[in-house]
């Protein structure tokens, strides 16, 4: 008995030693808040905004399970990988940032990617090659005069982000080194189109390897500035040649590109970057589709990329279905200037944060990153109601809807993690997840206007807690 007792003694410390190894090494400065054992911690925000992020009391795991209203959590029943969530770093959003004096600037940086108590762990930028449509002007990195082209690409120079969004990009990259990036192009150079203007028109396709070589040089180039490419997607809402700068590239076009030039020529160079198709709405499933369906085009590509601004989320699933061995992600989706607080954050939470995740989605992004208060700025017909996740005047931070809506993931689940089984529960959606070091987060709403007690039950314990009206709640255990 007294051997028994030592043995078990020793796997008790032993245990407890893991365990205590696993936490630190999972949560480097604090990203991942550590409950007691046997405790979980709760973070709230209400749709009325009178709490934002708030730590709430602490709920106890007790033995057994629990009836009622119930959201069961299974941490053996995994799903995707979690890559990250964030919003597009857009050029527009670099410069306002970049005017920021140099203390607010670090201040502001650290808290949106650093590992503190008070940060949110951003871990996925989207960034545009060449010009968004929320640059100050249009632009992109081979402009000719009217009448000249560049095939070889020989004028091809990155210098216009070399103001703002490459060195934003560094001091990213100094607080958070692992931060993934995704890049998409608005727009070839205009010499490249049909129409010969950086709004709409097609890309010619004895240009197709030209832009091959575009690209390739963008990833290159952006790599001698430190700055990894981690994906990419040839075309920015591919269907939406009417933004400025825009690009009509039907499926059949992609398809061919990539499957006849951008495919090869990465193979070629060694380019490692992923290539991402679609990077439009839900409402054409088909697209990604038919690309994938191609077994040349196929073998060079990654996943498909997502907007919901038409649409159902559950769209998502049926690319999966149809290639359930290519990933998926969810790349944009706007708050804007005359949207409310509480309709924004019930809605965005719902479907960016819970519905993509539920459908496949291994990353989460909310569009732009800052803008002034007059929604600047933008090129000359771009988007003049995107409201960034900051507004910026000055010095002065204020922090939008979508800056709580990302925060109430990306602070709580870091790259690497994986979205886990966890039931549907009648007016509250949810989604769960399981850390690299084994910490489970469950992120719940309540849209109605009553507060909702309900139990998770997770491995033989459960916990009970009563979500606040019209409130999302971030439970980590």
């Amino acid at each position: 008995m007294q051997q028994k007792r030592t043995t078990a003694g020793i796997c008790l410390i032993a245990f407890l030693s893991v365990y205590a190894q696993c936490n630190k090494a999972g949560n480097p400065g604090g990203r991942e808040p550590q409950p007691a054992p046997g405790n979980a911690t709760v973070w709230v925000t209400k749709a009325d905004s009178s709490v934002l992020l708030k730590k709430s009391n602490t709920v106890r795991f007790l033995k057994g399970t629990a009836g009622g209203t119930v959201i069961e959590v299974d941490h053996t029943r995994s799903f995707q990988e979690i890559d990250g969530f964030g919003y597009t770093l857009t050029g527009g959003s670099a410069m306002l940032i970049n005017r920021l004096d140099a203390s607010g600037r670090t201040a502001l940086l650290r808290e949106l990617f650093g590992n503190g108590e008070n940060s949110i762990g951003v871990s996925y930028l989207r960034i545009s090659v060449g010009a968004s449509d929320l640059d100050p002007a249009v632009f992109s990195y081979n402009d000719l005069p009217a009448g000249q082209t560049d095939p070889e690409q020989e004028k091809f120079s990155i210098a216009p982000d070399k103001a703002n969004l490459v060195p934003v990009l560094k001091e990213i990259l100094v607080i958070n080194p692992k931060i993934k990036i995704l890049a998409s192009p608005w727009s070839p150079p205009a010499w490249m189109k049909d129409n010969g203007a950086t709004r709409g028109g097609s890309l010619k396709p004895e240009y197709y390897a030209s832009y091959a070589r575009y690209l390739i040089k963008y990833i290159r180039a952006m790599k001698a500035e430190g700055i990894t490419i981690d994906a990419l997607t040839p075309q920015n809402e591919p269907l939406h040649p009417g933004n400025n700068p825009s690009l009509l590239m039907l499926a059949a076009q992609q398809r061919d590109f990539i499957k006849n030039q951008l495919g090869p020529a990465f193979k070629a160079a060694g380019i490692h970057t992923k290539i991402v198709v679609y990077d439009h709405n839900l409402d054409r499933p088909d697209y990604p589709i038919t690309i994938l369906d191609d077994p040349g085009a196929k073998q060079y590509i990654d996943g498909s990329a997502f907007h919901l601004y038409a649409g159902n989320v559950s769209a998502m699933s049926q690319v999966h279905d149809a290639h359930p061995d290519r990933n998926l992600y969810f790349t944009e989706q706007w708050t804007g200037s005359k949207g409310a607080f509480s309709g924004d954050l019930k809605w965005h939470i719902k479907n960016v944060i819970i519905g993509t995740i539920r459908n496949w989605s291994r990353i989460a992004l909310e569009w732009n990153l800052a803008s002034d208060p007059g929604y600047n700025p933008h090129t000359p017909g771009g988007c003049t109601q995107c409201k960034g996740a900051l507004t910026l005047d000055g010095n002065s931070v204020n922090r939008n809807v979508a800056y709580y809506i990302i925060a109430h993931a990306s602070k709580f689940v870091p790259a690497g993690s994986r979205r886990i089984y966890s039931s549907e529960a009648a007016g509250l959606s949810n989604v769960a997840f399981v850390t690299a070091a084994g910490r489970k987060v469950l992120i719940v709403l309540n849209e109605q206007d009553n507060e909702q007690p309900f139990h998770i039950n997770c491995s033989g314990r459960n916990a009970g807690y009563t979500i606040p009206a019209n409130a999302v709640v971030t439970i980590v255990w």
